[in-house]
């Protein structure tokens, strides 16, 4: 039977296998790393395989040495002792009984002994600690005013937006493939019915098989997930569970209060084709989103008018004619320094 075909049982019968976990050396270990590699869906049964394996603990037995053995054989002679002066017929009949009664025991004896032996070769060495089969993970992080496209080893791609990190693994398991995002992130998903695709976001889940949706962690730990396409299911941590449904949005605020409502696909959305867009966002909002986006830091000398709103979109817009978009009606001043910006409102 070829490796590719084996199931878990046959992994933990196979001598080469049990080899490699319980004494590595160069020969073996340059083996089964280049096959896990060729078969990563065998990944997860060879690392459990492994677990089981070196999980059983055997202590170190005594040789049996032949002296032992010698000496045992002459303390069952001795303790024989044959009846005397009888017929010649009842003599041959002992000693007939005693050679078969001492056959037998010697059969025993040595189908023990081979039992023995076999099991002290499997399992009689010292314990013996190696590295599990471990999954390369990728850590992607993307700074203020930083932003990427990542492909999967599925073909799913992220969007990655500015100020936002993924967890993910080099190559995604037999049954599922799981991922970890803080910040925001645009998924689009391959479909794959029998391995379901799962974004962590803390301590919140969100699951889909094929779809294309927006998830963005906000800082003042409010979660909302966008679904453009497909369907998705978002469980947090207290066994909530929502299914979400095309166009609709689940916003999940810190105290764990929830609720869906539609979204506008520009404003949510139009991140990843480089649309910067405000909407009647305070001064607050929109600091937060031009430090974001270009990676500035946004210092203001004055008071900002109390209920001061913007409204507007840009497209891969340099920095200075946004903020003159922003502030040229308004009387508000700014000052452009390398990677610092400094606001003025003298009124």
């Amino acid at each position: 039977m070829r490796y590719s075909d084996y199931e878990l049982e046959d992994f933990l019968m196979d001598e080469f296998f049990i080899q490699w976990v319980k004494f590595p050396d160069s020969n073996n270990c340059h083996f089964w790393e280049k096959w896990v590699q060729e078969y990563p869906q065998k990944r997860e049964m060879v690392l459990q395989a492994s677990v089981l394996i070196r999980g059983i603990h055997y202590t170190q037995k005594e040789a049996f040495s032949d002296t032992m053995y010698v000496e045992s054989f002459e303390n069952i002679i001795r303790s024989t002792n044959l009846p005397s002066g009888n017929t010649a017929s009842t003599r041959a009949t002992s000693t007939f009984l005693y050679l078969f009664s001492l056959r037998k025991f010697v059969a025993v004896l040595v189908l023990g002994f081979c039992c023995w032996m076999g099991y002290s070769l499997m399992f009689q060495q010292e314990e013996l600690t190696i590295a599990a089969v471990e999954i390369p993970l990728v850590k992607k992080f993307n700074p203020a005013g930083i932003k990427s496209l990542i492909t999967l080893s599925d073909g799913s791609k992220v969007y990655l937006n500015a100020g936002s990190s993924l967890h993910y693994p080099k190559q995604f398991s037999a049954e599922k493939r799981e991922v970890q995002l803080t910040g925001e992130a645009f998924f689009d998903i391959q479909s794959e019915a029998d391995r379901p695709f799962i974004v962590s976001t803390g301590s919140t889940q969100i699951k889909v098989l094929g779809t294309s949706f927006n998830v963005n962690q906000g800082e003042d730990g409010k979660l909302a997930v966008a679904l453009v396409s497909g369907k998705v299911r978002v469980n947090d941590e207290k066994g909530n569970q929502v299914n979400l449904e095309p166009n609709e949005m689940l916003v999940m605020e810190d105290g764990g209060k929830f609720y869906k409502t539609g979204f506008d696909s520009l404003e949510i959305l139009g991140w990843k084709d480089k649309h910067l867009v405000f909407k009647m966002d305070a001064f607050g909002t929109v600091q937060r989103k031009i430090e974001n986006w270009y990676g500035v830091e946004i210092q203001v000398k004055g008071r900002m008018p109390k209920n001061w709103v913007y409204t507007g979109i840009y497209r891969d817009e340099l920095l200075e004619n946004v903020l003159a978009g922003i502030f040229h009606t308004s009387g508000i001043a700014y000052k452009i320094e390398g990677k610092k910006v400094t606001i003025y409102n003298r009124k």
